[in-house]
């Protein structure tokens, strides 16, 4: 697919070669060569790969250009004009682009070397004097040949280094996710290239938007991929999940406060239930007031990758609150609650609460374990699910997009969830890949 791409680029920037007028002398004749074109191109021995430590190699071997151009020929006193079809045989072309990391974390072609030569050209005449022409074509030939050859490697440089370039700084290095965070996508160093394969590694690091300097610190060991049978292959490390949700934590996010409808009407009945002797100790006027549930993530999300899908595990500090009308809330509990919410798609949780007070009170929270667990997975588990559920666009250039996805998990062995595999180093990672 990449030869196929790269192909159909230099077809096009070749079939744009603006070719010079010729004139000339050449005994008795005197002749004028005008609007020269490309007709076709043949790039059928074309081919891509890589250079180590240096970028790309485009190679065109034993391939064949047609071109047409006018004529008009004085022979004594005889005028002619009339069209010419050549073709241009034995075309080599030989580009390396050199690729690097720009000052802003994008992919760039530094330079390109570019080696190019046809090795015979013909030219076949039409018109009244075509056959008494046919002579003169070994002087039009190597003429053209020779404009021909000295146009091919200007216009793959510019191609490269202005029209190549300029589409990849389309790329989005550093965008907005939504109104909370961002993301920095840009490159942390050039890119390597090996025999087989180009790797670039991206921060792939989110942000909060209000302090974008606030970022998390990661001590990710760098993943290997060590499979080349798809065209595209990312790797994402738990930092890229867990600098998402630390930033959602500066952001304020992770907090919810559950009263009037929101609150579940069983859970309600509960609370009043286990907190009632405190509430006629503290004020009888309580017993009636609304009850609410004030809950507020304490420390950073914390991802866990493995073969079998990714965790959020998280903890908060939940506050049981009376909230009598004209008058400040009262609070009568306050509690941990260590949330762990399952796979990808967050369908399901671990959960359990214990008494920031006492050890007696924790054992007096143990009814309330199953209903704030189904108010959780009701309330809170759609509202992450509602964050995350859109994504986040991979840098692409416009106009490309990737399509036929794997998605796989991974630990320290190679398992996927699709009939694909991958040899990988300890760190626990999402491997997506395109064919």
């Amino acid at each position: 697919e990449n030869l196929f791409v790269w192909t159909r680029f230099v077809e096009e920037e070749l079939s744009n070669i603006s070719m010079p007028d010729m004139k000339g002398k050449e005994g008795r004749f005197q002749y004028t060569i005008t609007e020269v074109k490309i007709t076709e191109l043949n790039l059928t021995h074309a081919d891509l790969r890589f250079i180590p430590d240096i970028g790309l190699l485009f190679d065109v071997q034993n391939s064949s250009i047609s071109l047409t151009f006018n004529r008009r020929i004085l022979y004594w006193f005889f005028y002619d004009t009339g069209n010419i079809n050549a073709s241009a045989e034995g075309v080599n072309i030989n580009t390396a682009l050199n690729l690097i990391r720009d000052d802003e974390g994008r992919l760039k072609i530094n330079n390109i070397s570019c080696d190019a030569n046809i090795a015979k050209m013909r030219a076949k005449f039409s018109g009244t004097l075509g056959r008494v022409y046919d002579f003169l074509g070994r002087v039009l030939t190597t003429g053209m040949r020779f404009l021909l050859n000295q146009q091919i490697c200007p216009a793959l440089n510019h191609a490269a280094l202005v029209h190549v370039n300029s589409l990849l700084e389309t790329i989005p290095v550093r965008t907005e996710v939504d109104q909370f965070i961002g993301i920095d996508y840009s490159l942390i160093d050039d890119p390597v290239v090996t025999s087989r394969s180009l790797d670039m590694n991206f921060r792939g690091m989110f942000f909060d938007l209000s302090q974008q300097n606030v970022s998390l610190v990661n001590y990710a060991v760098e993943p290997v991929i060590r499979e080349y049978d798809r065209m595209v292959y990312l790797a994402l490390s738990e930092f890229f999940f867990d600098s998402g949700m630390f930033s959602y934590y500066t952001a304020g996010i992770f907090q919810l406060k559950i009263v009037n409808e929101k609150m579940p009407k069983d859970l309600e009945m509960l609370l009043r239930t286990t907190y009632f002797g405190a509430m006629m100790m503290l004020n009888p006027a309580l017993v009636d007031a609304p009850m609410s549930l004030q809950i507020a993530v304490n420390s950073p999300p914390k991802t866990t990758i493995k073969t079998s899908g990714a965790t959020v595990a998280m903890t908060a500090n939940v506050k049981v609150m009376v909230l009598p009308p004209g008058q400040p809330p009262v609070q009568m509990s306050s509690m941990t609650m260590v949330l762990v919410l399952i796979t990808e798609t967050v369908s399901s949780s671990r959960f359990k609460i214990f008494s920031n007070q006492s050890a007696l009170e924790s054992l007096a929270l143990i009814p309330l374990q199953a209903p704030l667990k189904t108010m959780l997975q009701m309330s809170v588990v759609p509202l992450i699910n509602n964050w995350t559920k859109t994504g986040v666009r991979i840098p692409l250039a416009d106009g490309m997009d990737f399509v036929e996805e794997v998605v796989e998990y991974h630990n320290s062995r190679s398992s996927s969830r699709k009939p694909q595999s991958m040899i990988l180093p300890p760190p626990c990672l999402v491997w997506c890949s395109w064919g």
